[in-house]
């Protein structure tokens, strides 16, 4: 991957991605909060590209079949964007170090059952939180 390549992809829409620092040395984690796909869809995705480098996990991303992977390869584009200018560092040495799929808000909505009954259904979301790390 060059310097040249940028994304030129849709908004995030209603999630908010958000930069958190670590401690010294460390790379910052980028968050995403309020994805409207359910944690258990997005770990399948995020299992996938954990430990995988940044070239790797993009290419992974581009191409796996499920709805959440392209909010994670938006995140991850941003994660490296910000890890190539705010500490300075060459994106062929970065790494998927972490990231983990947090339940977030539910929405509760009401589907009509038998004999004018109701039953609830929870519309879950989900919490990202990506950091990368230096190869080693």
């Amino acid at each position: 991957m060059d310097d040249t390549q940028q994304y030129d992809g849709p908004e995030m829409g209603t999630e908010e991605a958000t930069i958190e620092s670590t401690g010294p040395g460390e790379m910052s984690a980028v968050r995403l909060k309020g994805l409207h796909i359910a944690p258990r869809k997005v770990r399948v995705v995020a299992d996938r590209i954990r430990g995988k480098g940044v070239e790797e996990a993009l290419n992974l991303l581009q191409f796996i079949p499920k709805v959440a992977a392209e909010p994670l390869r938006k995140l991850l584009w941003s994660a490296v964007a910000n890890a190539r200018s705010l500490q300075g560092v060459d994106v062929d040495d970065l790494v998927v170090q972490t990231i983990f799929v947090d339940q977030g808000e539910s929405m509760k909505r009401w589907t009509p059952r038998a004999q004018g009954r109701a039953t609830r259904i929870l519309k879950k979301t989900s919490h990202v939180t990506l950091q990368l790390g230096l190869a080693q």
